[in-house]
């Protein structure tokens, strides 16, 4: 189903006008896309109450098509994002943190999206010093290119440093954007994130004036295909969201493949959570691979994906893309790498072809935003708050901690006085 073709809302043109930050006004003055900061996403979810944002990582450009069209339908606040694994300058997808922004104006403006948008830069892992150097220059390029949000994600590195990192680069992001910070790796059920850890990093941040709209957590879920059913620990993410209540920070949660409805719906119920990232299943949709509840594609008894004749790409392309695959020994979480090297076949199948894998993004998107994250109807909300404040929104908290008790020093003492289990060693980026 296409996007819907309503009217133009009221107060529309004002909020293109003074709702898009300057950098968006500066890439695409001709637009009537309404490309946002994502702290308007997070205060409409806020606004409605017990909703979360899909944010979409749009790893080809069929997720990005099909993800608008569902919101534009659901009258849905969206995020679309892509996170430094999958776009950054050693990326595996062809959608990147420079080229986003681009792609989702230009959509937009040819599909009659009205919807707000906000485009995140998810995941910018930092790993260690040469990481933040580069970052001195990668960061502003991002916002340059249409960013609009960003999550520093130090959580790779242990607390003190993580805390250090992102002070350090707070500068770098522009008062307007939304920010997302992280504490503990996405390694499903080990090394959990504590509620003291997470609150070490937000009073951290809140001394030197930094005031995250996000906090993401290792609450139990991993990146990619779960090979499991533990997933979110839903009273945990309860737990740790309230310690944090006086900070003012949101959950962003991680991880939704591998989690089923019932599940999501609980931390959209019972939670403070305000964005939702959902990567895999949209790419194996997309593709046109069989898909279950749990947002896993299904594995046949010989380990291999089950892709619907009818659905995604031709099967042609399909068989392209596993003998390619095969001939790399890539295992079904390896898949992701097919992304790069396949974009501009996928791109130049028929027009029905192409279509096909956008509607099956769509409808299952159209899904979790109507009957699992219930942010429907948040579209009108981000709205009131373009028109009432600007693209300028107000942070929701203020300083209470003191700057001397958090002084690298006492920063690195405090941190030596977690009691935290990291889980394994090794690479978590999805």
């Amino acid at each position: 189903m296409a996007a819907r073709k309503a009217g133009v809302p009221r107060g529309y043109r004002k909020a293109l006008e003074t709702g898009r930050p300057p950098t968006i006004r500066a890439l695409f003055p001709h637009s009537s896309a309404l490309i946002v900061s994502g702290k308007v996403i997070d205060r409409a979810m806020l606004a409605k109450g017990r909703a979360v944002a899909l944010a979409a990582n749009g790893r080809n450009a069929f997720v990005i098509r099909g993800v608008l069209r569902a919101a534009q339908r659901a009258n849905a606040a969206l995020i679309v994002e892509i996170a430094k694994s999958e776009g950054g300058t050693n990326a595996y997808c062809a959608v990147n943190y420079w080229n986003l922004a681009r792609m989702v104006d230009a959509f937009c403006n040819e599909m009659g999206i009205t919807v707000p948008v906000a485009i995140h830069a998810d995941h910018y892992g930092i790993k260690g010093p040469k990481d933040v150097e580069a970052a001195k220059t990668e960061i502003p390029s991002m916002f340059e290119a249409g960013v609009t949000s960003i999550a520093i994600d130090a959580s790779h590195l242990p607390d003190a440093e993580n805390l250090l990192a992102s002070i350090a680069l707070n500068p770098l992001v522009p008062r307007w954007a939304g920010l997302e910070t992280e504490v503990g790796e996405i390694k499903g059920s080990q090394g959990l994130s504590t509620p003291e850890e997470a609150l070490f990093l937000v009073r951290g941040l809140n001394a030197h004036g930094i005031f995250p709209d996000w906090i993401a957590l290792n609450n139990g879920t991993t990146h990619g295909i779960e090979e499991s059913d533990s997933g979110i620990q839903v009273e945990l993410t309860r737990t740790i969201h309230e310690v944090l209540a006086p900070y003012g920070v949101s959950g962003a949660q991680h991880g939704t493949s591998g989690n089923s409805s019932e599940r999501l719906r609980a931390i959209a119920e019972t939670t403070r959570t305000t964005k939702a990232n959902v990567a895999t299943s949209l790419q194996m949709i997309s593709w046109g691979l069989e898909v279950n509840d749990y947002g896993n594609a299904f594995l046949d008894g010989q380990g291999r994906f089950v892709k619907h004749s009818d659905r995604g790409m031709s099967d042609a392309l399909w068989e392209e893309m596993v003998a390619y695959a095969d001939a790399r020994g890539f295992k079904p979480g390896d898949y992701k790498k097919l992304n790069l090297p396949f974009e501009n076949k996928l791109l130049a199948q028929p027009r029905a072809i192409r279509e096909r894998m956008v509607r099956g993004v769509e409808e299952f998107a159209y899904h979790l935003i109507r009957r699992v994250f219930r942010s429907e109807d948040t579209a009108p909300l981000a709205l009131e708050i373009l028109l009432e404040n600007g693209y300028r929104v107000p942070s929701k908290a203020r300083r209470i901690e003191k700057p001397a008790d958090w002084t690298p020093e006492r920063i690195r003492e405090q941190a030596a006085a977690l009691q935290a289990d990291k889980g394994p060693q090794g690479n978590f980026d999805d």
